[in-house]
């Protein structure tokens, strides 16, 4: 069976994407594992399963690399709003509204949680100062933006072995469900971040966490909305005021399409 798919990118974080509405997928854990395996499958960050919806223009289903299936991302919305031209998509968090801007992709994401129970974390504590520490990272600001995010603000990013420190913080039993880790810093032309996500390891960009970090500057009062998050990828920009939907905006691109004989996987 040949499987027809989209390859596409925001800002380096990388997606195969397959349109269910055109053709019959019957998606894994192990069919979609093998299809993100960067030496025997396509290769990617996640894998995006687009299907109808009742609710909304078209529905959106993640994989993680690793097979996990999660609620949302916020770099592959805004990579199926360029594909499909859709306004609105059914997530597993629920229906968001995307838009073009020129070059640039816009998408909402919904309201961020606050909660322990929420994020979710094992039991009560205070989510903006987690009384938690891993070695050299503490004071964790933690949200829930349609997924589970710790942010760390620190001096410098880039001398944080987030190899080291994503795994750990990431399955930590105080995370349920597991949780995506960035490390951040603010600073005059914005938040400067690293992200490990939960199943896929680092990456160059991730737009929910970039939504988390913006989240918990502006909280914090770091910063002010918009912000312009830097990423290894690139930058994303991000709107949010107390009580409303986060907005980010950004590239899509698409680089190749192509079709995937399943067999040649097994």
């Amino acid at each position: 069976m040949a499987l027809h798919f989209h390859k596409m990118h925001g800002l380096g974080n990388d997606f195969v994407i397959v349109d269910g509405r055109e053709q019959s997928v019957t998606m894994t854990p192990e069919l979609a594992r093998a299809i993100a395996d960067r030496h025997r499958g396509v290769g990617c960050d996640q894998l995006i399963l687009i299907g109808k919806s009742d609710k909304a223009d078209v529905s959106m289903r993640i994989w993680n690399h690793d097979g996990g299936e999660v609620q949302s991302c916020g770099n592959a919305s805004r990579c199926v709003v360029a594909l499909t031209g859709a306004k609105t998509i059914e997530t597993p968090a629920g229906v968001i509204e995307g838009s073009s801007a020129g070059s640039e992709v816009e998408v909402g994401i919904r309201e961020p949680r606050f909660g322990w129970e929420d994020i979710p974390l094992s039991y009560a504590m205070d989510t903006s100062d987690l009384p938690l520490a891993w070695d050299g990272l503490k004071h964790g600001f933690a949200v829930n933006v349609g997924n589970p995010h710790v942010v760390f603000f620190v001096e410098d990013p880039a001398k944080v072995p987030l190899d080291v420190y994503g795994p750990r913080i990431e399955n930590d039993p105080a995370f349920p469900e597991r949780v995506n880790v960035h490390v951040a810093a603010v600073r005059e032309d914005g938040i400067h971040m690293r992200s490990w996500e939960r199943g896929a390891g680092l990456t160059l960009a991730c737009g929910t966490g970039a939504c988390a970090a913006a989240v918990a500057a502006i909280a914090t009062k770091r910063a002010t909305s918009p912000v312009a998050v830097h990423m290894p990828g690139g930058t994303l920009t991000i709107s949010w005021k107390p009580g409303e939907t986060v907005k980010m905006r950004g590239s899509a691109t698409h680089v190749f399409e192509g079709d995937l004989d399943l067999e040649a996987l097994k």
